[in-house]
């Protein structure tokens, strides 16, 4: 429950991420958030356009989506979740890597797919600093990443 006895949401539009999260362009990787489960597991949206500006380098002539920025999208997919669940809105709530493990690329993502983050805990509580999640990106039914990822939450 929120603070306001209120159920957490089931899902996050643009601006309940940006409450969550500290990020802005051009680094707020997730545009919403579909399905949320507690801080069990999530499923996060990231529109993939041709205005961002690592494609101007990455790669000219062949723009494809840094494997970095599609875990760090998975990461904040997991950060809205938790931050819904623990009513973190308007709190300042930071989230820091501590580890990326058993990371996988297996598909370029370009301009115009439709990035879907499937995210999960495995461990963490509400109360805990330290949690660890795993997470699949997905263009269609093809697995672009895969990745399990340790975090600290400091939450202000």
């Amino acid at each position: 429950m929120t603070a306001d006895g209120t159920p957490p949401p089931a899902e996050a539009d643009i601006q309940l991420i940006q409450r969550i999260l500290p990020h802005r362009y051009p680094f707020l990787l997730v545009d919403k958030v579909v399905e949320m489960d507690g801080y069990a597991s999530a499923v996060g949206i990231k529109n993939v356009t041709m205005n961002e500006p690592h494609f101007q380098g990455h790669f000219p002539g062949l723009p494809v989506m840094p494997g970095v920025t599609i875990v760090e999208a998975m990461a904040q997919t997991t950060a809205v979740m938790v931050g819904a669940h623990l009513d973190m809105a308007d709190k300042n709530m930071k989230v820091y890597f501590m580890a990326i493990d058993n990371c996988k690329f297996r598909r370029k993502v370009g301009p115009g797919d439709v990035l879907r983050m499937e995210v999960r805990t495995i461990r963490g509580k509400p109360g805990g600093k330290v949690w660890r999640f795993g997470g699949v990106a997905k263009v269609g039914e093809e697995v672009a990443a895969e990745a399990e990822f340790t975090a600290m939450m400091d939450l202000g």
